[in-house]
């Protein structure tokens, strides 16, 4: 059986959230977060990407301080969300050979 690590929601550290924390920023920070718990890392790239696009001039900065996101990893989403044509490489989540690589068994030959 596996279980998959609950992730945790960021909280945002911005002046806005700090100061008023229950106020109508803080929710909406609060309430992006929520959903890219929910995301897988392409998905919340894009996610982010079409916020950023939305938001316009300062959109990255801004929402790399409030979802804790880099500011190349939203701009890569953002140019996803802008490209016409195909979806990217039969909709993987990474590119062919990103991630860990893969380790050999360690076995005591006797």
């Amino acid at each position: 059986m596996t279980f998959k690590k609950k992730r945790i929601v960021y909280h945002c550290p911005c002046g806005l959230c700090q100061q008023y924390p229950r106020g109508a920023v803080a929710r909406e920070h609060l309430a992006i977060n929520r959903v890219l718990v929910g995301l897988d890392e392409k998905n919340r790239r894009r996610f982010v990407g079409l916020l950023a696009l939305q938001w316009g001039r300062g959109g990255v900065t801004r929402l790399s301080e409030i979802t804790g996101l880099s500011r190349t990893t939203i701009r890569c989403g953002r140019s996803e969300v802008q490209r016409h044509g195909r979806p990217s490489e039969d909709d993987r989540v990474r590119v062919v050979g990103a991630g860990r690589p893969a380790i050999e068994k360690n076995t005591r030959k006797s």
